[in-house]
């Protein structure tokens, strides 16, 4: 039997990353039921985002989730107010450790958050957990997140095909390991 390790609390420089509660999901569905974040996510995420779907995800797939030990998710917050959401998944893909996850509030883009709060998580996944390597996707067009990436050193492995929404995508594949990430974090 595995042992499920709670989700810890970080604090950076300017956010505290929170494990994520039901109450989180009324205050990031104002952020989140945005058409700018949403068209970069899987057409699992309906649009238009019905309200209250924020509350059944919770609810219904992230918490239980995290019940069972098959994902972290944190809140980012910024003065206490919840600006976005980050997961980390412990599902193998593409015979990595985990996959990571993430959306911020459009009012707080280009500002480093989600970048510092990446490096908390990737921190976690590489030095509690003992990660080897995590692979990362992101749309083609969505440049923000592949700067992340680039900036946490991550390496782009390939770029694939894949239906969203009714159409063909480009989607962004990235690896990054555990020996990339101790030589991003030594730079630092």
């Amino acid at each position: 039997m595995t042992k499920i390790i709670k989700t810890p609390t970080f604090v950076t420089n300017r956010l505290v990353l929170r494990p994520l509660i039901l109450e989180d999901s009324g205050p990031l569905e104002k952020y989140f039921n945005n058409w700018n974040i949403i068209k970069h996510l899987n057409d699992r995420v309906p649009w238009p985002y019905p309200e209250g779907a924020a509350y059944d995800f919770y609810k219904n797939d992230a918490l239980p989730r995290v019940e069972r030990g098959d994902a972290f998710f944190w809140t980012i917050t910024e003065n206490s107010t919840p600006i976005g959401l980050i997961e980390l998944r412990r599902e193998a893909l593409n015979h990595s450790d985990g996959h990571r996850g993430f959306w911020l509030g459009e009012p707080f883009w280009n500002q480093g958050y989600m970048t510092e709060a990446a490096s908390a998580v990737n921190d976690f996944a590489f030095f509690d957990l003992k990660y080897d390597k995590m692979i990362l996707e992101n749309h083609k067009d969505n440049i923000a997140s592949h700067r992340i990436k680039e900036k946490t050193g991550s390496t782009l492995l390939k770029t694939v095909q894949k239906q969203n929404r009714g159409k063909s995508i480009e989607v962004e594949v990235w690896e990054l390991t555990a020996e990339n990430w101790r030589q991003f974090r030594q730079q630092r």
